[in-house]
């Protein structure tokens, strides 16, 4: 099953926007500063992680909205807890 252009929760998977590294850091950076817009944008740019990650999982008998759902929460949280002094891509 090709989850790279259905809707999944909602979200027309296949205009998923594409997040570039520079576009990144300077998304977390405003977040450290407490920017809830930089939030959501971050996160939403991300979603495409989340599709790639599902992927993987397709045909276990789980359903893509659930894997979704479940996808973007770890999104969040490995977001809470990401540290940009390490140098390192949040990926």
């Amino acid at each position: 099953m090709a989850l790279n252009k259905v809707e999944i929760c909602g979200v027309d998977t296949g205009r998923l926007p594409r997040m570039n590294h520079q576009k990144s850091m300077e998304l977390l950076e405003r977040i450290k500063k407490g920017d809830a817009a930089a939030r959501e944008e971050f996160i939403t740019g991300n979603l495409r992680l989340v599709l790639s990650v599902i992927q993987r999982f397709s045909g276990r008998g789980e359903q893509p909205d659930d894997l979704f759902q479940v996808g973007c929460i770890g999104l969040i949280k490995a977001l809470d807890n990401f540290d940009t002094s390490h140098n390192v891509r949040f990926s």
